[in-house]
């Protein structure tokens, strides 16, 4: 029986190995007739199938092609890099410098303060009456929004649905102006901005009109209103801020002299930015566009972490400028920057350009980051008459 068995065995063993073999001669035989395909298809390429015609070509990549797609990539891959760097940068900078975020709000902004190993600390909001204030002051500017198109369009009443619903809006805010938290002396001068508002409405809505010497008249009554709310409102702003700021260079001591500190700006708040004046009155000159950053943004509004990510890739660029140029302040600036200035003067001689250009400042230059050349005209509200 086990003689049988081991027979069978063998049979069966034998069997196997040349059905094996067989499998693998014809795999290479295969093999070696897909490779002789392949070696003429160079010249002899397969006819693609109908179904596939509409999404496969030709291929025409080039060699300069291919090098220049994989020189450009170098670029790409940098900023890859310099993300993942920058994570690391931030933690190191937050370990060991205190830092300050002035950020726009449309409720007269906010401040935090991260300090080293503490979690971050939020500053109290502006008191209500600043956004009261505004909110007053932007009723009137809305209302300019909504009739300044129609001024010339006698026949286009399309106006009206919004007006009516504004007008609406208009008189529940006037109706409970006095129970709002706004101090009794400033109430008289919101109460006429809402009152006025109303009274122009009310004629624009009987007439069925929009002319320009209502809107005019509405203009000449209300600026001086406006002037008294946007004095008041900036008045409660800088209090509050100067207070918190000042409390917290004592709270930090000396670590002051080390603490960093960002505000963000679009360009329309950019001249005079409240937020970074603020903190300019503590940092002192020296620190401004040094260890006090303003941020311009394409937003009002920026959160923390990309006011933190902004301020930490302006601060880590710095040794490398360093390291490349010997000038840890260069990389602050429009690096092609100087090259393009000469380029075009260059490029304006030929073409007889009398050149426009700002003033060729030094790098590290601590003035403020906004208009500083003084000039005729105008400069304050106030100047205005």
């Amino acid at each position: 029986m086990l003689i049988a068995l081991d027979r069978l065995d063998s049979q069966l063993g034998e069997k196997h190995v040349h059905h094996v073999s067989t499998i693998k001669r014809g795999s290479c035989a295969l093999l070696l007739t897909v490779l002789a395909l392949g070696a003429g298809s160079s010249t002899r390429a397969a006819e693609v199938p109908d179904y596939l015609k509409t999404i496969v070509g030709t291929e025409t990549t080039t060699p300069a092609d291919i090098g220049t797609k994989n020189v450009l990539q170098l670029n790409a891959s940098m900023f890859e890099l310099y993300d993942a760097s920058g994570r690391i940068f931030q933690k190191n900078f937050l370990a060991t410098h205190p830092v300050i975020l002035g950020l726009f709000t449309g409720t007269g902004g906010r401040f935090i303060l991260y300090r080293p190993g503490m979690p971050p600390l939020e500053a109290p909001s502006v008191p209500l009456v600043y956004q009261l204030m505004k909110s007053v002051g932007h009723s009137t500017m809305a209302l300019a929004e909504i009739v300044m198109p129609y001024v010339n369009s006698p026949n286009d009443s399309s106006w009206r649905g919004g007006m009516a619903a504004y007008r609406s809006r208009m008189q529940t805010a006037l109706d409970t102006l006095d129970a709002t938290p706004i101090q009794d002396d400033w109430k008289p001068t919101s109460r006429s901005i809402l009152q006025n508002n109303i009274a122009f409405m009310d004629e624009c809505l009987s007439k069925n009109v929009i002319t320009l010497e209502a809107v005019q008249a509405l203009a000449k009554k209300q600026g001086p209103l406006l002037r008294g709310n946007i004095a008041w409102a900036a008045e409660t702003q800088v209090k509050h801020w100067m207070n918190v700021i000042a409390d917290w260079k004592q709270m930090l001591g000396a670590d002051w002299d080390k603490t960093y500190a960002a505000s963000n700006t679009i360009y329309v708040a950019r001249q005079n930015n409240v937020l970074y004046s603020v903190l300019a009155q503590f940092f002192g000159p020296e620190a401004i566009n040094n260890r006090l950053i303003l941020i311009e943004t394409i937003s009002f509004t920026t959160t923390p972490n990309d006011m933190l990510e902004a301020l930490t890739r302006i601060v880590a660029d710095r040794p490398v400028g360093l390291l490349f140029f010997g000038n840890d302040r260069l990389m602050d600036y429009e690096l092609m920057g100087s090259d393009g200035r000469r380029t075009i003067l260059e490029e304006d001689a030929k073409r007889k350009i009398n050149p426009t250009l700002p003033p060729a400042v030094p790098f590290g230059s601590n003035q403020f980051p906004t208009l500083v050349t003084p000039g005729p005209g105008p400069a304050l509200l106030s100047d205005l008459h």
